[in-house]
C-alpha cells in the first residue's frame, strides 16, 4: 500500500497523486497479479497480504515455503504471523531481485517500526541459512541508511528553528517540508552511496541555502536576517542599469558566500568542504531540475512528484515520513535503566565546560576539525625538515615521491567518485589532500624517532621503498576516510561488493598487499599521538581483519615468507611457543619491518652497544657476521612479529568461544588451544583464502570429538553468532575447493579432519602432544587508558585510572555508582556489604543471562548439514561413525576416569538444549 498522506492542513502540500501503477509497485511488469485460484491451500491472510503487496505467484509460493519452514524450526513464534509473513516476503523479494514493494509499503502493511522490522527479519535466521548473504547485506544497508536519515533529519530540525521564525499560521513548516524533500531528492541523485554522513550533511546545508535566500526577511531569525541583507538590500541605478543590459543573458547560478559561511559556521562545518560540494552537485543537481536560473520556491508538487518516482523506484525508506514523525521511521526508545547503566565519562576538572551530547553529526564535525587542526598547514608539500630529510639521502626520493602521489592521486579520486556518485571525484581529490598532509606528518616523525634511535640522518634505503610509502600513504588514507565516517566494519568486516569504501577498499585502490600495510599500523599510531580513540579501534581493527583472513589470500607474500622459513634447513618455528608466556613487547619499527625482511642469527655488535644488534634504515649502514660462527639462517623480522599477534588474537578468540560453550569442560581449552596452534605453525595452507575461525570452530569440534564430549557444529555456530566481529559467511561459505565453497561442516568433514586426523588421534592416546603454552593476553597497545573499564562478570562495577589524586570522588565515577579509594578512609562497615551485595547480584544475573542466551541454544534443525544428517563427521546422532569408533578404542583409562570424574562435579550452568 502507498504511504499516508501527509497531514499538514494545507492545500498546497498535499502529495501528488501517483497513477495506481507507480502506487501498487515499483516496478509493476514484474509482479503480474496474484491469482487467488493457485493459493487456496495457503492461509486466506497469507494470500491477502500478498495481493496488497502485488508480489507474483512465484514469489507467493517461496515466501510460503520459507515461512512453514520457518515455523517447522521455531519452538515459539515470536511475534504475530502477519509480521513474519512480512518478513518472509521481504527475504523472498529481496534475494529474487524484484521490484514488488518498497520497505515503506512492507512496514505499513504489517504496522511495524523499521527497527522492529529489521530485528525480526534477523529472527528468521534461526536455521543459520534462512538469511543469505544477500539478504543480510541489504538489511545492513537498509539500517545504515536509516541511521544516517535520523541523523540527518534531527539535525535539520534543530537547524530550523534556528532559520525560520514560527508564525501562527505554520508557513515554516510548509518552506521546511519542501526543503527537506528537496534535500532527499538531491541526496538520491547526487549520491550513489547515500549512506554518506558528511557528503549528505553538507548537502543538506546546500538545500537550506537555497531556501533561506529565497524567504522575506520577516520569515528569518536574526542571525540569518543579517546574513542575508546584502541580497536583499535594493538595487543601485548602477545595478539596474548593469541588470537591463544583461537581460539578453540567463544569470549564473552563484552560491551566496555569506549565507553559507553563517550555515556552516552555525553547524560546525568546514566551509571550503561545503562549497565544493555546492559547486558540483548542488549545482549540477538543481540544472536538472530546471531551478538553477530561478529565484522562486521550487514547486512543492514537482518536488514531491519527482521524489516519490525516486523512492519507488529504490524500494526503499520514504524518507518524508520523518517529517511526519510517522510511527514506522519513529526512533526506538531508550530504556533510562540502559543509560544508567553505562559508565560517563569522567571530567577532567570539577568545574570544567560541559559537554552537549555527541549526536553522530556533531561527533563527525569535531573528528574533522580535529584532524584538520592537527594535520600541517604546509599543504600537500613536505614540510622543510621532511626535506631535509629527503636531501640527505644517498639517492634523493623527492621526485619518486611526487610522481608516486600524482599517480595514486589520480586513482583514488576516480575510484572514490566511482563508489560515491557521478560528481563526487572532486571529493576525492579533497580526501586525497588531508591523506598526503597526514602522510608528510606522520613520515617525518617516524624519521624523527629513528634518528633518535639509531642517531643517523641517511635514510635512503626507507624513504626510497615504494612499498613503505604506499604503506604508509594507505594507512593515512585510511584514517581520513574513517574521520569522515566513510569506512567502517558493517557485518564483521565482511568484503561488500558495490558503493563500499570499507576497509580493506584501500587497498585495492592503491594495489597494496594486506601484509605490507599491516607493517606500518603500529609504528602509524605510535608517531601520531593526537589519533582519536575511534580511529586507533579504527585501525585496529584492520590490523586484525589483515590477520584472520585479508592477509592469507592467495597472491600474499606471507605465504612467500612462510614458504621460505618452512624450506630453510633450521626448520624452527616461526615464533617459538616459549615465547607465548612472555608479554607482547618487541623493539620492531615500521623501518625495521619494511627493511629488514630478515634478520640475521649472529651478528657482530659495534664497541659502544654491547647489548644492541645494529640495525639497517641508513643505505650506508652494513653489518657483518662473526668469522668463527657459522651462518645462521636469517628469520623475518616481520613474520615473526605478525605470528605473535596472530597467536595472541587466535587464543583470545577461541578462550571467548569456550568461555560460551565449554565452561563445564575447563580442562579441553588448553587441548584445543594445542591443535589450533598446531595448524595455524605446520598447516598453515589451511588459512590460504579462509578465515582464522574456521579452524577455531574446527579444532574444537575435533577436540570434543576425541575427548567424547557432545557438542555439535550447530552449537558452535550459534554461540560464535554472539561473538563480536562476526558474520555469518564466515561458517556457511568455506573454500572446499578451488572455486567451490559450502558449509563449515563440509569443510571440516572433507579438508580440516582428512589433514589432521593423524595429529587429532593423539589426543586421545596415553602419550598426548605436549600442551602449547598460552599467550600472555597484555592489554591492547591501542587502547587508552581513559575510559572505565567493566569488572569482568558484573554489569555495575567499573573501573578507572586515577589521574588526579585531588579529585573528588564525585567527579570520578558516576554518582550512581559507588567509589572504593584504596589506601584512603573507607568510612562506614556497611558500605562493604552493600558492594558484596551489588557483585553479587550482578554475577547471578551474568549467570542468567548466559543461561537464557538464545545464541547459545542449539537449533532445533541445521539445514545445511552433510545429507541432511546432524553430526559433521557424517554420522547420526543414534548412532557411532567409525572415526568415533575408533578414537574410543584408542582412549585410556585415564581419560574415561578423568571424564567420570568431570560429569561428577556440579554443572555451573545448563546444557544447551
Amino acid at each position: 500500500m502507498p504511504p499516508k498522506k501527509r497531514h499538514s492542513g494545507m492545500t498546497q502540500n498535499k502529495e501528488p497523486k501517483p497513477s495506481a501503477d507507480s502506487a501498487s509497485s515499483p516496478d509493476k511488469q514484474d509482479s503480474p497479479e496474484l491469482s487467488e485460484k493457485k493459493h487456496r491451500e495457503k492461509h486466506a491472510e497469507f494470500v491477502s497480504l500478498c495481493k496488497s503487496l502485488h508480489v507474483s505467484d512465484l514469489v507467493c509460493d517461496r515466501a510460503w515455503t520459507l515461512w512453514e519452514s520457518v515455523l517447522e524450526s521455531m519452538d515459539k513464534v515470536p511475534g504475530s504471523q502477519q509480521r513474519l509473513w512480512g518478513a518472509c516476503l521481504f527475504v523472498i523479494v529481496t534475494d529474487m531481485d524484484v521490484g514488488s514493494f518498497t520497505v515503506t509499503q512492507v512496514l505499513k502493511a504489517i504496522s511495524l517500526n523499521l527497527k522492529q522490522f529489521l530485528a525480526l527479519v534477523r529472527q528468521l535466521d534461526v536455521n543459520l541459512d534462512t538469511i543469505s548473504m544477500k539478504v543480510n547485506s541489504a538489511l545492513t544497508r537498509l539500517e545504515k541508511k536509516y541511521d544516517v536519515m535520523l541523523a540527518l533529519y534531527q539535525r535539520f530540525e534543530k537547524t530550523c528553528k534556528n532559520i525560520f521564525v514560527l508564525t501562527s499560521d505554520g508557513k515554516e513548516r510548509e518552506t521546511m517540508r519542501t526543503c527537506w524533500t528537496m534535500f532527499l531528492l538531491a541526496k538520491g541523485r547526487a549520491l550513489q552511496m547515500e549512506d554518506d554522513l558528511v557528503i549528505s550533511f553538507q548537502l543538506l546545508l546546500c538545500t537550506l541555502e537555497l531556501f533561506i535566500k529565497r524567504c522575506s526577511s520577516d520569515q528569518l531569525q536574526p542571525l540569518y536576517q543579517s546574513a542575508i541583507s546584502k541580497v536583499l538590500s535594493p538595487p543601485t541605478r548602477t545595478s539596474r542599469r548593469s541588470q537591463s543590459k544583461a537581460k539578453s543573458r540567463p544569470s549564473e547560478p552563484e552560491v551566496d558566500v555569506q549565507l553559507l559561511e553563517t550555515l556552516c559556521k552555525d553547524n560546525e562545518c568546514n566551509f571550503e568542504e561545503v562549497k565544493n560540494v555546492y559547486q558540483t552537485s548542488f549545482l549540477a543537481f538543481l540544472d536538472s531540475m530546471d531551478l538553477s536560473r530561478s529565484t522562486d520556491f521550487p514547486q512543492v508538487n514537482d518536488v514531491n512528484q519527482q521524489y516519490e518516482e525516486h523512492y519507488l523506484k529504490s524500494r526503499d525508506i520514504d524518507g518524508r515520513l520523518f517529517f511526519d514523525g510517522d510511527e514506522s521511521v519513529l526512533p526506538p526508545k531508550i530504556e533510562i535503566s540502559q543509560v544508567e547503566r553505562t559508565p560517563k565519562k569522567n571530567q577532567p576538572e570539577e568545574d570544567g565546560p560541559t559537554i552537549p551530547p555527541q549526536t553522530p553529526i556533531r561527533a563527525a564535525m569535531t573528528s574533522i576539525r580535529m584532524l584538520r587542526g592537527d594535520l600541517p598547514s604546509n599543504g600537500d608539500q613536505p614540510s622543510t625538515t621532511l626535506a631535509t630529510y629527503f636531501k640527505n639521502c644517498t639517492v634523493d626520493p623527492t621526485q619518486d615521491v611526487q610522481k608516486r602521489l600524482e599517480t595514486l592521486g589520480q586513482a583514488f579520486s576516480q575510484k572514490f567518485g566511482e563508489a560515491v556518485g557521478p560528481h563526487c571525484v572532486v571529493y576525492g581529490r579533497q580526501r586525497f589532500a588531508l591523506g598526503v598532509r597526514l602522510y608528510y606528518k606522520v613520515m617525518e616523525a617516524m624519521l624523527k624517532s629513528e634518528e633518535k634511535r639509531l642517531s643517523v640522518q641517511n635514510f635512503s634505503k626507507l624513504l626510497n621503498d615504494s612499498t613503505f610509502h604506499t604503506s604508509l600513504l594507505a594507512c593515512s588514507l585510511e584514517v581520513v576516510m574513517a574521520t569522515y565516517e566513510e569506512s567502517s566494519f558493517k557485518n564483521g568486516g565482511s568484503d561488500q561488493t558495490g558503493t563500499n569504501l570499507c576497509f580493506p577498499w584501500i587497498l585495492n585502490v592503491l594495489n597494496l598487499s594486506a601484509f605490507d600495510f599491516y607493517k606500518v599500523i603500529e609504528s602509524f599510531i605510535k608517531a601520531e599521538p593526537t589519533l582519536s580513540k575511534d580511529i586507533i579501534k579504527h585501525l585496529e581493527t584492520c590490523e586484525n581483519l589483515i590477520m584472520e583472513r585479508i592477509a592469507w589470500r592467495t597472491g600474499s607474500p606471507l605465504f612467500e615468507l612462510l614458504n621460505q622459513e618452512h624450506a630453510s634447513a633450521a626448520a624452527e618455528p616461526v615464533e617459538s611457543p616459549a615465547s607465548f608466556s612472555q608479554p607482547l613487547q618487541h623493539s620492531h619499527t615500521a623501518a625495521d619491518l619494511y627493511l629488514t625482511p630478515t634478520r640475521p642469527g649472529s651478528r657482530v655488535l659495534p664497541p659502544d652497544s654491547p647489548t644492541t644488534p645494529p640495525r639497517q634504515p641508513a643505505a650506508s649502514q652494513s653489518t657483518s657476521q662473526a668469522p668463527c660462527q657459522a651462518p645462521r639462517q636469517p628469520k623475518s623480522n616481520s613474520l615473526s612479529l605478525f605470528y605473535k599477534k596472530l597467536y595472541r588474537l587466535a587464543y583470545t578468540r577461541l578462550k571467548t568461544l569456550c568461555s560460551y560453550l565449554l565452561s563445564s569442560h575447563p580442562e579441553l581449552e588448553p587441548i584445543i588451544w594445542t591443535l589450533f596452534q598446531y595448524t595455524l605453525q605446520h598447516e598453515y595452507e589451511l588459512m590460504r583464502d579462509r578465515h582464522l575461525d574456521q579452524l577455531m570452530m574446527s579444532a574444537m569440534y575435533a577436540i570434543c570429538k576425541v575427548k567424547s564430549v557432545d557438542l555439535r557444529f550447530k552449537s558452535i555456530v550459534s554461540a560464535y553468532k554472539n561473538m563480536t566481529n562476526t558474520n555469518q559467511e564466515t561458517f556457511k561459505n568455506v573454500l572446499i575447493a578451488e572455486g567451490h565453497y559450502d558449509s563449515i561442516i563440509v569443510f571440516y568433514n572433507q579438508v580440516f579432519m582428512q589433514k589432521l586426523k593423524t595429529n587429532i588421534l593423539q589426543h586421545a592416546s596415553i602419550r598426548p602432544p605436549p600442551l602449547s603454552p598460552i599467550p600472555q593476553i597484555p592489554r591492547s597497545p591501542y587502547k587508552l587508558p581513559n575510559s572505565p573499564l567493566r569488572v569482568p562478570g558484573s554489569n555495575n562495577v567499573y573501573i578507572s585510572p586515577l589521574r588526579n589524586s585531588r579529585m573528588s570522588p564525585g567527579i570520578m565515577t558516576p554518582r550512581s555508582r559507588m567509589l572504593v579509594s584504596i589506601g584512603e578512609s573507607f568510612g562506614l562497615g556497611n558500605r562493604f556489604q552493600k558492594i558484596n551485595q551489588m557483585v553479587n547480584s550482578s554475577e547471578r544475573s551474568h549467570k542468567r543471562a548466559m543461561d537464557q542466551s538464545a545464541a547459545i541454544k542449539p537449533l532445533k534443525k541445521l539445514r545445511f548439514d552433510v545429507d541432511g544428517q546432524d553430526e559433521a563427521d557424517g554420522s547420526k546422532p543414534g548412532g557411532d561413525s567409525t572415526l568415533i569408533q575408533k578414537l574410543t578404542e584408542m582412549s585410556s583409562t585415564w581419560s574415561r576416569m578423568h571424564e567420570q570424574k568431570m560429569k561428577e562435579e556440579p554443572e555451573t550452568r545448563d546444557e544447551p538444549q
